[in-house]
């Protein structure tokens, strides 16, 4: 073959080529979904788990494997067990109910750093009660317990929820209040049967994602103290939500179309920067009770508070309390240093009994007759 022979090499659409390709990895990640998903439902899952645990057993003493036996023993039982010292030092507890059996793990005391390794095997538990620990994650195994209706893990370390929590699906109530979440994952939208979502006092949290907008059963969402300057746009969408406490944030303002929440009875909005309240509140027919901070609010819609259907309730900071705030926020400028631990505890300890005042005092109104706008306007000092 000479050097200056040509051959005619035929040329493609390399879009087509492209596309052919494109099609072939669709397809084959397809398959690779599907494959995943017949193993999780087949029962080399629960196969796996049962020779692990086999495993796990022959790692542990005569004394611990009994005690291990011993819980698994009473996950089938239908009175309640009286709670021994030892009960109380793993704490998990059974408790009954009128219906069905509800097992509930509990893990209270700054001693607690990680979850014991024995609640791998616990995945009959239904409610999950995690409080004042030093715990900052989850465990990789939170997506084993399928039956889970309750996780309720307020006052910790945690810094994030792993995306794993997305496969809780009958999940009914999440409380994560005062831990330390920046971010929310996009896959807590799968738990789309929640009903209470609890993110107050995380500080740093300062939106949420919009695949949030699937919890159309969500009748309770709580995200005061943290960072929020506006109303999520998830929150928006959530047709079933019925009390929304947006209390303690950066807000400015709220949306023109805050009447799409048609089932909304309670507002939180106080402890905010609002100068005014858009007219599309006196909308909500539903809506029963608000409350505000009266200091700078100077534009209420009239139809608002005047309707004898609405306790509409202006909260005032005591003026010693605003000193005090003054103060405080001098020390911090000048440089005023303190342990982590008790700054953490002191913000704690202020912000939830702040939060539970509250919450007392509306409940306190709950029961009384609707009374005259005059007289709904109270004055109350929150920080003492």
């Amino acid at each position: 073959m000479g050097p200056e022979r040509k051959l005619d090499v035929p040329v493609y659409d390399l879009s087509l080529i492209r596309g052919m390709w494109e099609v072939r990895v669709k397809k084959h990640r397809e398959r690779q979904t599907k494959e995943k998903e017949r193993i999780e439902q087949s029962a080399l899952a629960r196969i796996d788990q049962e020779w692990q645990y086999r495993i796990y057993c022959k790692t542990l003493k005569t004394s611990e494997l009994n005690l291990l036996h011993h819980y698994l023993e009473r996950s089938t039982l239908t009175d309640i067990q009286p709670c021994t010292e030892s009960d109380q030092q793993q704490c998990q507890d059974i408790q009954q109910d009128p219906d069905e059996v509800k097992l509930s793990f509990q893990l209270e005391g700054e001693r607690w750093m990680d979850f014991p390794r024995e609640l791998q095997w616990m995945t009959y538990l239904k409610e999950w009660h995690v409080r004042r620990t030093r715990i900052c994650r989850l465990p990789d195994y939170l997506a084993l317990f399928t039956q889970l209706t309750v996780l309720d893990i307020p006052k910790n370390a945690i810094t994030e929820l792993p995306p794993e929590i997305g496969k809780l699906t009958v999940l009914r109530e999440l409380y994560v209040s005062y831990n330390r979440l920046s971010r929310v994952p996009p896959e807590l939208g799968n738990c789309e049967k929640l009903e209470r979502l609890e993110l107050a006092g995380n500080h740093n949290l300062s939106e949420l994602p919009f695949e949030l907008s699937s919890l159309k059963q969500l009748v309770h969402l709580d995200i005061a103290e943290n960072r929020f300057v506006s109303i999520p746009i998830c929150a928006l969408r959530m047709t079933s939500l019925q009390l929304l406490d947006l209390s303690n944030n950066c807000m400015t303002d709220l949306p023109q179309d805050m009447d799409r929440l048609e089932q909304l009875v309670t507002l939180f909005i106080h402890k905010n920067n609002f100068t005014y309240l858009p007219h599309c509140l006196a909308n909500i027919t539903t809506l029963a009770m608000i409350v505000v901070s009266g200091d700078e609010l100077t534009c209420i819609p009239t139809k608002l508070c005047n309707n004898p259907e609405i306790k509409f309730i202006r909260l005032y900071d005591n003026p010693a309390s605003k000193e005090k705030k003054k103060k405080k926020e001098e020390k911090k400028k000048e440089g005023v240093s303190r342990r982590w631990r008790e700054q953490r505890e002191g913000e704690q300890v202020k912000d939830s009994g702040e939060k539970e005042f509250i919450e007392a005092y509306i409940s306190s109104l709950q029961d009384r007759d609707t009374v005259p706008y005059a007289t709904t306007k109270v004055s109350i000092s929150c920080l003492l």
